[in-house]
């Protein structure tokens, strides 16, 4: 049980050390600015200023703050948009990777199930999920000590949790795109394309009549500023996340077990 989470775990722990250590030096860049550029810069008057659907992509509010800034720069932007297109590149290759280079007739030949397979090289990605989630709340507590503007750590703690079911969806996206079609590259650049223009889509119809589109897109359920300046936590949305991860996990399974591997 377990072999093939196992085996395809152990392959992602050095992308995992590269990614967090990428991740630490991006977040001390961002932090380490913030003492200078609010010292001289009005936050407050630039976010006014900027378009409706720009204030509502990235969640700018409170930018003046520690907790603002974080939710706008490093959450919203690295978590939201990097990790979320990083996470549906990674799954684009999980299936179509494997056909391409002719790896999955010989896995599909010992006595596992197809859907097994989809299940456990799906939940491989978890090495780098947990590592990064693990890492950041220490890392960026730390940096935010540093610059003597602590932002509380289980704050820090909450918002990654909160991550984790929205990078999980992305990635089913990119599961299910691995299953559909033969091409790594084309079920990369595709489930991409999907997580970017669900982001986009989210952020135009906000505030307008059809705000009801944006619910199909991901990041409509996973808002960084809530728990960093507003101080809730909203239990509902990483449901609706995991339970979107799971019936697409579902559909590719199913697909799976039905096409023809060439």
């Amino acid at each position: 049980m377990f072999e093939i989470v196992a085996y395809e775990g152990r392959r992602r722990i050095r992308g995992t050390i590269a990614l967090v250590v990428a991740l630490g030096l991006f977040a001390a860049l961002y932090i380490g600015l913030f003492p200078s550029v609010s010292a001289g810069f009005d936050f407050e008057q630039y976010a006014e200023s900027l378009p409706p659907a720009i204030r509502n992509a990235f969640g700018i509010t409170a930018l003046g703050t520690i907790e603002g800034y974080l939710s706008t720069q490093l959450y919203r932007f690295v978590w939201t948009i990097l990790l979320g297109l990083y996470f549906a590149y990674a799954a684009g290759s999980l299936i179509a990777g494997d056909i391409e280079r002719d790896r999955l007739e010989l896995l599909l030949a010992t006595p596992v199930s197809r859907a097994r397979v989809v299940v456990e090289k799906f939940c491989a990605l978890l090495v780098p999920l947990l590592g990064l989630s693990a890492a950041a709340p220490v890392m960026v507590y730390a940096m935010t000590v540093l610059i003597d503007d602590p932002v509380p750590l289980a704050d820090l703690v909450t918002v990654t949790l909160l991550a984790i079911p929205y990078l999980l969806a992305c990635a089913a996206v990119g599961l299910l795109l691995s299953v559909l079609v033969s091409r790594a590259d084309l079920a990369q650049r595709g489930a991409m394309a999907v997580v970017f223009g669900l982001f986009t889509l989210d952020s135009v119809v906000a505030d307008t009549d059809v705000e009801w589109l944006g619910r199909v897109s991901p990041t409509h359920y996973f808002d960084p500023s809530a728990v960093l300046v507003e101080g809730e936590v909203p239990l509902a949305d990483p449901l609706v996340l995991l339970a979107a991860t799971a019936a697409l996990l579902a559909l590719s399974a199913l697909w799976f077990r039905r096409r023809d591997v060439p």
